[in-house]
């Protein structure tokens, strides 16, 4: 490692790459030992709880996105598509972790996980994807992607989202949405071992699924520059670590505010898994943003597509290993009118990576989907 990279991790450069991880540790300590008393009756004061949530909500997505820079410095450092695994792994252990922590709090909330993991779906597949190829499209006509690298993903995301998702609603082993215990363990299994030989595919056997395609036409602009602050793959991995321990704590103080403000507004419960949502995909979609802008439209694919499996793939275990310890009876299945988004969203996903290129008009499809589900929340 050259001198040159290390000097990004030395004085004030590194006070400075390092400021959300300090803030973060801050804000925390403040929160716990100096104004614990805010968070014990915050509905006496919506003013100030009003204020506290925005500056915990702008906090953890400040760490948030430097864990993300962290794992951007991981896939430079490790190559493509571990980095974006690992951007990917990183920003579901927050999403798991933050689901955790809210469901925990105060009543504790069965039907969170369901909501958040529907959130991120409809977040990813439809927002960010139409967001992305609408960016794409208009900059470069025509982004090209890798089909078997597409159709990989969605070959296992439509099974795991029917069998997760759809599948506990209409099962007669318990009377509402949840899943019985046979039924939950065998999600369990069959969630992680799909994941897990998904892995094994993109990163062994196939891993040239998932890279750019070749193509005389593309022009391709490498806009991923080094980092000043570019150092090693432990330092990176601990710092990564370490910038989550904050996000973790201080999203159980956001749990408190949120769940009171959503009572009090009367607002829908789907409400709090979208403000998680929105905060776990936030660095995400700048990252897929950007591929969508230097004509990497793989790299976007594999950041939009990567984060629907692993939210399914991942969250449904964790969720359900909850339930298991606690006892609370996990909420899995969709209402109808989700199912119906939900079905559509995979079936619209299907013909949008069918050809390995795409245009404005697939996004501009994909974005009338997502605006009708931020309709339906409010109606």
């Amino acid at each position: 490692m050259s001198k040159g990279r290390l000097a990004g991790l030395h004085g004030p450069s590194l006070l400075r790459s390092e400021a959300p991880l300090l803030g973060g540790m801050a804000l925390t300590l403040i929160t716990s030992l100096l104004i614990p008393e805010w968070f014990e009756a915050p509905v006496e004061a919506p003013i100030r709880s009003t204020l506290l949530f925005v500056l915990l909500f702008l906090m953890i997505l400040w760490a948030a996105f430097s864990v993300v820079r962290h794992a951007d410095c991981l896939a430079i450092l490790l190559g493509e598509p571990l980095g974006t695994i690992i951007l990917t792994i990183a920003v579901i252990g927050i999403e798991v972790t933050m689901i955790s922590t809210v469901m925990l709090t105060g009543e504790a909330n069965a039907a969170l996980g369901r909501d958040t993991m529907f959130s991120v779906l409809m977040l990813v597949m439809n927002g960010l994807v139409g967001l992305t190829l609408i960016i794409g499209g208009l900059k470069h006509r025509e982004p090209v992607f890798n089909l078997r690298g597409a159709n990989a993903y969605l070959s296992v995301i439509i099974p795991l989202a029917i069998l997760g998702l759809i599948l506990p609603r209409y099962t007669t082993s318990t009377s509402d949405a949840s899943a019985s215990t046979l039924i939950a363990i065998f999600l369990i299994a069959m969630c992680g071992t799909l994941y897990m030989v998904f892995l094994g595919v993109q990163t062994l056997r196939h891993r040239h699924f998932f890279t750019q395609p070749a193509d005389d036409d593309l022009d391709v602009v490498d806009d991923r520059h080094t980092p000043a602050s570019l150092s090693n793959v432990p330092t990176h991995a601990v710092l990564l670590i370490l910038t989550m321990i904050p996000v973790v704590l201080l999203s159980k103080k956001l749990a408190i505010l949120m769940d009171v403000g959503v009572e009090q507004l009367g607002a829908p419960q789907a409400l709090a898994g979208l403000v998680v949502a929105i905060l776990v995909l936030a660095p995400e979609g700048v990252a897929a943003v950007h591929a969508a802008l230097a004509n990497q439209l793989q790299r976007g694919v594999n950041i939009c597509l990567g984060s629907a499996l692993a939210t399914i793939g991942l969250t449904i275990p964790a969720v359900l290993i909850i339930g298991f310890v606690t006892g609370l009876p996990i909420q899995l299945g969709l209402d109808r009118l989700d199912e119906l988004l939900l079905v559509l969203t995979l079936l619209v996903s299907t013909v949008t990576f069918a050809s390995g290129r795409t245009s404005i008009l697939q996004g501009a499809v994909h974005l009338v989907i997502f605006l009708t589900w931020i309709v339906l929340i409010f109606d």
